[in-house]
């Protein structure tokens, strides 16, 4: 990993309703790396998405609107370009998979015929060489038969081969940069592994910087260099990985990792759950939005909003007990000894 490829600054996306302005991203900022594998984890409705579909210019207008920030990628503030530049980026040097690729896909277009557009229109390709480069990305995806089946329509794949056609749509112009939205939604677990695999071996061979979304805590142990921790638009915590799953500093992220089940842990007891629910964006408390569910919570957490703590050079968390906190996370290791900090 070397050098900084995109960079995050203030990122505001806000949606205007009929009940008010909801902050679905209010003041985010971070940095990926060159070959860096970011996670982004969160409860639904925490702005992971939003954050990730800002980068990508791809917010509705109305309602959404992003307010204000800077996205810089390579060097070139994205927010700045006209949709037509912008169009020249997204699909060939920036490329995202949703979740959900029924919706993703066109049914009514054969898969050769999708796969093609993207590289006449970004690499300028032939029709010949379109087709020979649909079947080559559908065979580096692990799609079986891929030359008979390349002009298949989309009803034709079960969900976890529609997903490898979605990532063979995204890597088919080599981008520099994959950003993949809870990719193994609606899969089961054998299938979820292959995708998840699929993509670590495909970041390997062409050095793309992923970020990874998901409310999935399992999947980003095994995948992710960095966590990003987000909660009511806002980023609570951000650490690597193994610090995070060791020593967090948030109570919110000490939660969602209770919330994974431990066998061992969790034997004869009810499975562990956050109280409460997340909060209405567009109805914020004054103080920290995690409050009204946080066991810590003192009057100050309800009347002032929480300071963003360095708690060592690449770890910081949104808490005025961070640093206690951590320090408890630090105690709770030492007594579980060195050989099980992993709760996954």
């Amino acid at each position: 990993m070397d050098g900084i490829l995109l960079s995050i600054r203030d990122l505001r996306t806000y949606f205007y309703t009929e009940d008010g302005i909801v902050k679905a991203v209010d003041g985010v900022s971070f940095d990926l790396r060159r070959g860096e594998t970011l996670g982004i984890v969160g409860e639904s409705g925490s702005g992971k998405s939003v954050a990730n579909l800002s980068i990508m210019r791809l917010i509705p207008e109305p309602p959404g609107r992003i307010v204000s920030g800077e996205i810089i990628f390579d060097g070139e503030d994205l927010l700045a370009l006209t949709p037509r530049e912008m169009r020249r980026i997204r699909g060939k040097r920036i490329s995202m998979v949703f979740q959900d690729p029924m919706t993703s896909l066109n049914p009514f277009m054969r898969i050769s015929r999708q796969l093609m557009e993207l590289t006449q229109l970004h690499l300028g390709h032939t029709k010949r060489q379109a087709y020979a480069h649909a079947i080559e990305m559908l065979e580096r995806v692990g799609i079986p038969d891929a030359r008979m089946r390349v002009d298949s329509y989309p009803h034709a794949f079960s969900g976890g081969m529609r997903q490898r056609v979605m990532i063979a749509m995204a890597l088919a112009c080599e981008p520099e940069l994959l950003i993949a939205d809870e990719p193994t939604t609606a899969l089961d677990v054998t299938i979820q592994a292959q995708i998840l695999e699929l993509i670590k071996r495909l970041k390997r061979e062409t050095g793309m910087s992923v970020i990874l979304i998901t409310h999935d805590l399992g999947v980003v142990a095994g995948m992710a260099d960095r966590i990003i921790v987000m909660y009511a638009g806002k980023i609570f915590e951000i650490a690597p990985t193994a610090k995070l799953f060791a020593t967090p500093a948030n109570p919110y992220t000490k939660g969602l990792l209770r919330s994974v089940p431990d066998p061992a842990r969790d034997a004869g007891r009810e499975l562990y759950q956050i109280p409460g629910l997340p909060p209405d964006v567009a109805r914020l408390p004054p103080g920290c939005p995690f409050a009204p569910r946080c066991a810590l919570a003192q009057e100050r957490c309800r009347r002032e909003f929480p300071p963003f703590v360095q708690i060592a050079p690449d770890h910081h968390s949104l808490c005025h007990f961070a640093t206690e906190v951590y320090a408890e996370s630090v105690r709770e290791k030492e007594a579980k000894g060195a050989s099980d900090l992993n709760p996954l």
